[in-house]
Order: C-alpha cells, then structure tokens, then sequence
C-alpha cells in the first residue's frame, strides 16, 4: 500500500481517531481483516462476522506490528472509528487507486474469470509491475483489499469482479473505476439468485457501462448476450473468440496428447502460435480474452503468445493435476462448479484420458433454482456421452440427479454410481484404480471435494477433518 498517515486515512474515511498519540504516524503495510495476517505498518480492519468479531482481536493486532485498527467502536488500541468499516475499506480504496495512476483492468463472467484473471496477470507482469486479484477475492471486501496492496511502483491492477444480483458490479466499479472492462460470458453460475440469464447479462454489463470514453470494452464475440453489451458503452469495443469476426481471434484450435490447448493467435498486430501448459480448450476462450487485454496494453503477438504459452495455474483447486508415483493422475478442479465449467472439465478428462481410463467424480452445483435438476441430469448425461470411464456422484440429492442422468444415458447402468460422502468416493477409488488412470474431482465450494482428491494423494488416504 501507498504509506498514508492516519490523520489522512481518518480524512478520507470520515472517521474520528481514538487513542492516537501521534496521528501523522504512517500506514505502509498490507490492510488485512485477519489479525494473523498483520505485518509492521499494517491497517487492521475489525470486521463483525458470524462467529468471530474482529474487535475482539484488536490489542493483538497492534502488538503484532499494526498501526491501528479501523473499526466501529473505540478498541483500547490506536484505532479510526467509523460508522460502517466495510464502506470506509471501500472509500479507502477508492482513494488510494485515484492517487497511483494505475491502469485499471476489470473482469467478470459467469465462468473462468479467476483462470483468466492468472492468465491477464502473467502476461502484463512481463511489461510492468502488476498487482491481481489473489484466488477470487472479488467481492466488496476482497476487491479493495487487493486495491490497497497496490503501490506508486504498479503499473497495472487487475481486478476480478464477481456478482450474485443487479448493481453488485457497479458498486465495485465505483470504488475501483476500470479502464479497461472484460466480460468473459453470461451463463448459468447463480441464476437461482438472479433469475435468468437475462438477468445475469444486465448485471455483468454494468462493468462496461461503467467504462470511460476513452477506455476500452473487451467483448466475447462467441456469446451473443456478452456482444450485444457494445451497444451500453461509448468505450472502444474490442471482440475476441474463435469468430471470423474477432479482432483477437483463435484458428486452428486443437488439444495435445496431453489434453492442452495450442491454437494460432490473431491479433491486429500479428500473429503467433500458442501451446499452454494448462488442461482443456476451455482455456482458449480465457486465453483469447487476456490475449485482448494484452493487444489493447501495447504488447506484440509474438509477446502474448509466449507468456501465454508459459503461464501456469496461479489458484488452487483448478484443474490442478497432479501424478502419483504409481501413474494415476487426479485432476483437482474442485474450487467450484457451474453447468459451464462442469461441461468444460468433462470435455478436458475425455481428452486427456484418451487410451486411458477416466473417471468423474461429482457433486452438487449450487445456486441454481428451478434449473437444479436439469442441469445435473444434462452433466451426468455428458459424462456418459463424453465415454468416461465411471462417475462417482457424491453427496445428497443433486448428487443422485448426476448419477441418475448417467444411469437413463448408460447402456447397462455401470457408467455410474452415488456415494453418500466423500470418505465413501475415497473409499471405493483406493480399491478400484489402476495405474494409468485419470480422476476428475469437482463441485460446487460447500460441497468440499477437494478433501477427495488430497486423500487419493496422501498415503494414507483418509479425508482430513475440517
């Protein structure tokens, strides 16, 4: 963070100093909510959660190196009362972006905003100091946390934005103004909140509506709900995707033996071959929308397509793959799930199991309403369709709409089977692999099958308490 003393931050932030004695005494560390996250010169924001009040945690911040606390009730320690911490953590973002003269990217889309986001970030880094969203911190908290770790050395920030109803993007856009806004695609992730994509595409579009006049609009050429966004910006539109009609654009698109994607990048500055270490043609898709970002930044062809080609996974629990010294290989994708990404995780275990034998091992997708039960008999249909060897659905009801998609679309009802619980799914995997196998594991977060895969990876193969 920029150093600010805490007469500027109670200034900016509307909040009245308690137990100051000295307030041009400076803030030049990470703001954090988590008092073991606090490093000398830190700003604690004291937040009041469901079962932890960070008040309470307030002396040990400061004796652990934090300036003060930004809080809602005088704490005993250096603090900034306030009447709302979160609004002045936002207000405090706001004003530290306004003062560094970054180039703001921001991204949203129903699927693979967090992957792209990486990808945005290893390809800028390689022209100038960049700053990004870690994992998906891409709400009204996360978002001007990252904000406030930027200093006058960044150059660009990139800032993934998430959204569970209509004006949730235009409230992060007016702390943290992009310059550049990226939507990916509209579609299926929350619709039980929103309730349609229609919806879903009126809030995401709030990001371009937010761009200014001389900023740039980065659109999904192949989503006609994400394209018809060019009509709510006066921004430069810039189209990506596999289109003919793409100004960033994918031809010749294929998989390796590996199941990673290789692809000739267009861009209006030339064109470059690309192979990334990454898993699945999804990833062309994410690849394209970075590639954009980069083009309109002042990187080469040539630039993009081999940052791209050497960019990696940054966040955990995304097609991260993983291969026992025995040979099976477990695909750990099991941050989150949505139709979308299910059907794009699918289509990658199908292609880098070729010769091999696969297996998907699913649970629930959440949020999705009265689409619920369509949604996971059309995945479980997929999985049969796509020839994987074996679906493993773990859980409660969704869990046995997957198993049970698979059992209508099987020939003999053996491509599939429902456990009740991940120790089950381990269970009946230890005694069934074989050496050369490939698992997928993915749900949605509060399902919680990553445990699945780091069991099938430790020796001992129990799935840890949390």
């Amino acid at each position: 963070m920029i150093a600010l003393s805490l007469a500027e931050i109670a200034s900016v932030v509307g909040g009245q100093t308690h137990d100051i004695p000295d307030p041009s005494a400076q803030v030049h560390g990470p703001v954090v909510i988590d008092s073991r996250q606090v490093k000398d010169g830190s700003l604690f924001a004291a937040f009041v959660g469901e079962r932890v009040d960070g008040h309470d945690y307030a002396d040990q911040a400061v004796r652990a190196g934090a300036v003060a606390v930004l809080a809602q009730r005088p704490v005993g320690v250096p603090s900034i009362v306030v009447d709302d911490v979160q609004t002045a953590l936002g207000a405090l973002a706001r004003h530290v972006v306004r003062r560094l003269g970054a180039t703001l990217v921001a991204l949203t889309g129903s699927a693979g905003k967090t992957s792209t986001k990486d990808l945005i970030a290893q390809v800028l880094r390689r022209k100038a100091p960049t700053v990004f969203t870690p994992g998906s911190l891409n709400n009204e908290i996360g978002l001007p946390l990252t904000a406030l770790t930027a200093t006058e050395e960044t150059k660009f920030l990139v800032l993934e934005m998430g959204a569970r109803g209509i004006g949730h993007i235009s409230y992060l856009t007016d702390l943290t103004p992009p310059k550049i806004g990226l939507v990916l695609n509209v579609g299926s992730a929350h619709i039980g909140e929103f309730g349609g994509r229609e919806q879903i595409a009126q809030a995401k579009g709030e990001l371009v509506e937010a761009l200014p006049e001389e900023g740039a609009a980065i659109l999904n050429a192949d989503d006609p709900l994400v394209r018809a966004m060019a009509s709510r910006t006066k921004a430069k539109v810039i189209l990506f995707g596999e289109s003919g009609e793409a100004d960033v654009r994918a031809e010749n698109v294929r998989l390796t033996d590996s199941g990673q994607p290789a692809f000739l990048l267009h861009t209006p500055s030339g064109a470059s071959e690309v192979t990334m270490r990454l898993y699945g043609e999804h990833h062309v898709s994410n690849a394209l929308a970075a590639a954009a970002v980069a083009h309109e930044l002042g990187m080469s062809a040539t630039e993009i397509a081999t940052a791209l080609s050497e960019a990696g996974s940054l966040s955990r629990w995304r097609m991260e793959v993983t291969e026992r010294p025995d040979g099976v290989t477990i695909v750990n994708d099991a941050y989150n799930a949505n139709p979308e990404s299910m059907r794009a995780a699918l289509r990658a275990l199908a292609a880098m199991g070729k010769g091999r034998r696969t297996w998907a091992v699913l649970g629930k997708m959440a949020e999705l309403g009265d689409e619920a039960l369509a949604e996971h008999d059309a995945v479980g249909r997929l999985a049969v369709r796509l020839n994987v060897g074996k679906l493993v659905a773990v859980g409660g009801r969704e869990a046995s709409w997957l198993q049970l998609g698979a059992y209508n679309e099987g020939s003999w009802g053996e491509e599939s089977v429902h456990v009740s619980d991940a120790q089950a799914a381990v269970d009946l995997l230890r005694s069934e692999l074989r050496p050369g196998d490939v698992v997928l594991v993915k749900a949605s977060r509060s399902v919680g099958l990553e445990s699945i895969a780091e069991a099938l990876l430790d020796a001992e193969g129990e799935v840890a308490t949390r």
